[in-house]
């Protein structure tokens, strides 16, 4: 198999050092799997590496699209990462893909993910490389959420079970995998998974065999979740200093000029949801409408600023959830969790032993078809949290949980244990149950008074 170095992890922890750190060292090129760097024109809200950072390695899939472009479809992008992949192999050179969008990287990583897991989670479903919305073929798919949640109820009530209401796009895309197959998403998976699990000609596992489409070491760049908080404040603050506002008012004028036009434009796809332009969005409508005072507008500023720090940590939680969750879990159902190696990224004082020395000892084993440590042996970080992972039970597939005394619907048991000991739900709870008791009172004593009034008619 060719080897293919993948690097994934969070906004911040040095991804893209990392990689022009062994692009320089094993004469790699580097493929962005980040959907808002693919990008043109917008190097600071999309994060870009600077060009004077790159060491004149090239760098594939960034820069390319334009702004008013729908962002890529996730079968487009696998489709021409893997084309750019196998034209650095003929070069004789190593590919290094870089991923924040991780369902694009996973995408590439593995084989048949055309519907199953992976594709449900992916913000447009199709894997094929077609572009054509398929909500032109399905109008229902653009339907209200509740319709959309209604029509899956009718046709697979075992998916419809398994999200929460607010799990538009997966709801969404569960019904577009029955439109495209004529099966309920929920009988593909099955049977994909049967697929996985049957065992070939060597006796082996299909799943272990067959699902990773390279020999590939997978590196996960991880810090501390304090000390990558403090990082990434820092970072949003260099980045207004190197003209993020900037940039968002070239977004937001883009947009006046549309809508002057008469051209609508989609603010939830592509660009237009990037971190950095939306949390912006209130104080250039304010500066445009000039409808507060200096002051006003320079507070309204510093929130809207705030908000984007927080938009970034909360982006990077779910980033490591992916890795965590999805990630993991596809390689462990390969058998392949040992490719998935933690490099700890906290402290960028100590970079050469904790990350330049580990990843490039992983890249000389990959390139020699050398056997690699183990994975929880690279640092007291990497030993915890994936001997946690390994240590985990498996558990069940994620089922919704309704609580019908709160209204309020769970995505899966864990969270259904903690809303059932919080404060809120036994609150209502308790609430509830002093109504009932109430209403058992009155009904008591209307049914006393209603006797009354039998006996002194009878006695009359």
């Amino acid at each position: 198999m060719d080897s293919l170095v993948t690097i994934v992890g969070a906004t911040g922890t040095g991804k893209s050092k990392l990689a022009v750190d062994l692009a320089c060292r094993f004469n790699g090129e580097i493929i962005n799997g980040d959907a808002m760097q693919m990008y043109r024109g917008l190097p600071i809200i999309t994060n870009q590496i600077p060009i004077e950072e790159r060491n004149g390695v090239p760098h594939h899939l960034i820069s390319c699209i334009e702004l008013e472009e729908e962002p890529w479809r996730v079968g487009l992008f696998k489709n021409e990462c893997l084309r750019l992949i196998k034209d650095v192999h003929a070069r004789g050179k190593l590919p290094i893909l870089v991923g924040g969008t991780h369902y694009y990287t996973q995408a590439v990583l593995f084989k048949d993910q055309l519907v199953g897991e992976l594709a449900v989670d992916q913000e447009d479903g199709q894997s094929n490389g077609e572009t054509k919305d398929p909500s032109t073929k399905w109008p229902i798919l653009d339907a209200s959420p509740d319709a959309v949640l209604q029509k899956l109820r009718e046709v697979d009530p075992v998916m419809a079970e398994r999200w929460h209401p607010n799990e538009t796009r997966k709801i969404r895309r569960s019904l577009e995998i029955y439109f495209q197959t004529g099966k309920p998403a929920s009988e593909v998976y099955a049977a994909q998974k049967r697929a996985k699990q049957s065992p070939g000609s060597d006796g082996n596992s299909v799943g272990a065999a067959q699902q990773l489409r390279f020999q590939t070491v997978i590196l996960w760049v991880h810090s501390d979740k304090e000390t990558l908080n403090t990082r990434l404040d820092k970072r949003v603050d260099a980045m207004i200093a190197d003209g993020l506002m900037s940039e968002a008012q070239q977004m937001t004028n883009y947009l006046q000029e549309k809508k002057m036009q008469g051209v609508p434009v989609n603010h939830t796809r592509g660009v237009w949801i990037s971190i950095g332009f939306k949390e912006l969005a209130p104080y250039f409508e304010a500066l445009y409408s000039n409808s507060l005072n200096e002051n006003e507008l320079e507070a309204l500023k510093r929130s809207c600023i705030e908000q984007v720090k927080i938009a970034t940590r909360q982006y990077s939680v779910s980033q490591i959830k992916w890795v965590r969750n999805k990630l993991w879990g596809a390689l462990a159902e390969a058998g392949m969790t040992h490719r998935l190696f933690l490099l700890d990224s906290t402290n960028v004082d100590h970079w050469v032993n904790c990350i330049t020395e580990p990843s490039e000892l992983l890249v000389h084993s990959l390139l020699r078809n050398e056997p690699t440590p183990d994975p929880k042996s690279l640092s007291d970080l990497a030993r915890n949290i994936l001997g946690a992972k390994e240590a985990q039970s498996p558990r069940s597939g994620p089922r919704c949980i309704t609580c019908d005394i709160c209204k309020k619907t769970m995505i899966n048991q864990e969270q259904w244990e903690i809303h059932i000991k919080g404060q809120v739900h036994r609150r209502i709870l308790k609430s509830a149950a002093q109504k009932a008791h109430r209403d058992e009172y009155l009904r008591k004593q209307q049914n006393a008074l209603e006797k009354n009034i039998d006996h002194r008619g009878i006695d009359g």
